[in-house]
């Protein structure tokens, strides 16, 4: 237990490390709540009806404010605090796995979650997945070693203030443990299960009125953005996002774990956890397709982990059998050869790291582009006649964030255009892809209107003004 303790603290230590010294920047979302968080410590409500602004995370903005307490270095603190959440994933994947299916199984597992590219990529961006499935595999891994219910129900609890799919998960963890009591249901795990729901809908009432604005905002955003909604999306995204997330060799070993497993160990009973976990994602997966919400990855993230539970097992399940048993030869032989065509499909494909540090070369260069830009003095002096304004809402809380705007400061074109101030422009293929176009936002946004001259270039961005004179008296 020491050693293990010593090697997460050590992986920690290494997470902050490289957050440190490979310079990152938290996505859109987290962006958006570091904003809101400012606005708190300001004393203000924050902002979640801005145009096209994300779903609000009551948790992951009260993280956000106490993040930002420490002024402008808050976006980085962000990632190293999402660089230590993915370790803790890895960690409760590992003691959840261990406990199941034994050492080995779990050694691969929590390597199979931690390398993934996506995971990855989510942590280095400062994505609210990250400690929502770490709080959510801790609750499972708690359950399977013999924690108290109430234990964790409360784990869940907090999850459910991060990401709503724990809302699920925690109803059905009451449905299981708290219905059936020695003499009455068990009220405090339907209170805990309700708790976070409850607290969201809270949050969003007193800053807009209305105790269902997540839900009401997620969807009308969902419609405007053009993105795949309704049952019709569900199938095909639900295997490509699997596959995407996990890789398809991890998710054909997590195939033939759950195959081996249900046979060797008489039923789903051993594994009902993980099993559970995947059920209970894929269920709230095709409720938000019903619910008429945007079809997205990450909302399979816990089916996802669940995946890499099952191909640590598949993979190095046979050390769990005697020496004798008369499966363990030719199961060994067969994760041989399933490794050699992981490795193979590895080589073929882009190496993770490698896409990693292309992905994080481009995220770093862009933001530094983007605050040398609105630090120019003629982009300033631009400001004074009028908002920043950018082709689309992708970059609007990053400018809040850098130049400590309120709203009305900073728009999307795509919202509406103005006849003063400076709008900022887009060059160059993948930046014109990830931040000039939007989908629901005309390309002609990334285009010039009467009156504005150009002031400043800095790389992928170019700004122009337009100062009119004012009325004569």
């Amino acid at each position: 237990m020491r050693s293990e303790r010593a090697v997460v603290a050590a992986l920690a230590l290494a997470g902050v490390i490289v957050a440190a010294v490979v310079p990152t920047h938290p996505n859109y979302d987290s962006y958006y709540h570091l904003v809101w968080g400012r606005e708190l410590l300001d004393g203000m409500a924050p902002s979640f009806q801005a145009y096209q602004a994300p779903t609000q995370h009551p948790l992951f903005l009260v993280v956000c404010a106490l993040v930002g307490l420490v002024g402008d270095p808050a976006d980085r603190v962000l990632v190293a605090l999402t660089a230590v959440a993915l370790v803790l994933l890895a960690w409760a994947v590992f003691r959840l796995t261990d406990t199941i299916f034994g050492r080995w199984p779990a050694l691969l597992a929590a390597f199979f979650t931690g390398s993934s590219f996506a995971f990855l990529l989510y942590a280095a961006r400062a994505y609210v997945d990250i400690p929502f499935l770490a709080l959510v595999l801790w609750a499972a891994a708690l359950e399977v070693r013999g924690a108290r219910p109430r234990t964790v129900a409360v784990t869940l609890a907090v999850a459910g203030l991060l990401r709503p799919e724990a809302w699920v998960l925690a109803g059905l963890y009451w449905l299981a443990r708290g219905p059936v009591g020695e003499r009455a249901p068990r009220l405090d795990l339907l209170l805990l299960a309700a708790a976070a729901p409850l607290a969201w809908a809270l949050v969003d009432l007193s800053v807009t009125g209305d105790p269902l604005y997540s839900l009401h905002a997620t969807s009308d955003l969902a419609d405007e953005l053009g993105r795949n909604t309704g049952l019709s999306a569900v199938p095909g995204s639900f295997v490509s996002f699997l596959a995407a997330t996990v890789r398809p060799p991890v998710a054909a070993a997590a195939v033939i774990g759950v195959a081996i497993a249900w046979r060797l160990r008489g039923g789903p009973r051993s594994f009902a956890v993980p099993l559970a976990l995947f059920v209970a994602g894929a269920l709230t997966f095709v409720a938000t397709g019903v619910a008429g919400l945007s079809v997205l990855p990450r909302y399979l993230t816990v089916p996802a982990v669940a995946l890499c539970v099952f191909a640590g097992y598949g993979v190095a399940g046979w050390t769990t059998l005697a020496p004798d048993a008369p499966g363990r030869r030719p199961w060994r032989a067969l994760t041989a050869l399933a490794v050699g065509a992981g490795l193979v499909f590895f080589a073929v494909k882009a190496p993770v790291l490698e896409r990693l540090v292309t992905e994080l070369r481009f995220t770093r260069a862009t933001h530094d582009e983007l605050v040398t830009l609105l630090e120019d003095p003629k982009v300033q002096a631009g400001m004074r006649c009028g908002p920043l304004t950018f082709p689309n809402f992708r970059l609007v809380p990053d400018a809040r964030w850098i130049l400590d705007l309120p709203a009305d400061r900073v728009g999307a074109r795509s919202a509406r255009r103005r006849e003063s101030g400076v709008a900022v422009f887009i060059v160059g293929q993948k930046a014109l892809k990830r931040y000039g176009f939007a989908d629901g936002a005309s390309p002609r946004t990334n285009a010039p209107d009467p009156g504005f001259a150009p002031v400043a270039r800095v790389g992928r961005f170019s700004a122009y003004a337009s100062c009119p004179p004012p009325p004569a008296a």
